[in-house]
């Protein structure tokens, strides 16, 4: 009886660890997984502000999901759709004097479920018609290997 016992415990012991390292490697993964995530999303938003920045919306552009279903929320209300949103950009924005020059502040990158991550920030544009400042909270998800903008609420 004493074996038996001994046995069920190292057992026991034996389970434990497996379950401890197994938890420590899946955090580890997340880690990275995470870390990869925010490069690609922080690259994202680099590749916008250059665009921005010379006054190419369409390769501003590039950052969003090219769907119907891409949703932004602003001033203007809820807009749906890449084309619709792009179209809204060009009115808003015909010129260098109104895109001026932009630059992101990122407060905050978080993993909201799978991949798809919700990204806080700043967005200050400098301009000669007086500068533009305002916050945002984005919703990027990873579509066919690259970080996509599916919504974007920006004020």
């Amino acid at each position: 009886m004493k074996y038996l016992y001994s046995f069920f415990i190292a057992l026991l012991l034996f389970t434990s660890c497996i379950s401890v390292k197994a938890d420590v490697y899946n955090t580890s993964e997340k880690t990275t997984s995470n870390e990869l995530a925010e490069a690609g999303i922080r690259l994202v938003l680099q590749q916008q502000e250059s665009a921005w920045n010379n006054q190419d919306l369409e390769g501003f552009m590039d950052g969003y999901w090219k769907s119907d279903e891409l949703k932004f929320y602003g001033a203007s209300g809820l807009t749906k759709g890449w084309d619709q949103t792009l179209a809204n950009y060009k009115k808003r924005y015909p010129t260098k004097r109104e895109t001026g020059t932009l630059n992101f502040v990122i407060n905050d990158i978080s993993r909201i479920e799978g991949n798809n991550y919700w990204v806080m920030g700043e967005y200050h544009l400098k301009r000669e018609i007086g500068d533009a400042n305002g916050i945002f909270i984005i919703i990027f998800k990873q579509i066919n290997g690259e970080w996509k903008i599916i919504a974007d609420m920006t004020c």
